[in-house]
């Protein structure tokens, strides 16, 4: 019996019509766009809580003006 060869190619990948994406190549865009999601991810959550913290410190009641109230005697002069 002859020995069966078969012909297979290393590196399949995505096969278009006028040329042939290699699998290493889709592995590696594929790897660096979840890194730079996930980098993007941390960077916006950081961002968030900094303005959520500005946010607090801007309307805490110490900074906030004193209001004029009226006292009980003004309400009564009133009505």
């Amino acid at each position: 019996m002859p020995p069966i060869t078969q012909q297979s190619t290393n590196e399949s990948g995505l096969d278009l019509v006028l040329f042939s994406i290699p699998q290493s190549l889709l592995l590696q865009i594929g790897s660096a766009s979840i890194l730079m999601l996930l980098t993007t991810g941390k960077i916006s959550a950081k961002a968030l809580e900094s303005i959520g913290q500005a946010s607090e410190e801007l309307f805490r009641g110490d900074r906030l003006p004193i209001l004029p109230f009226p006292d009980a005697t003004e309400l009564d002069n009133h009505s």
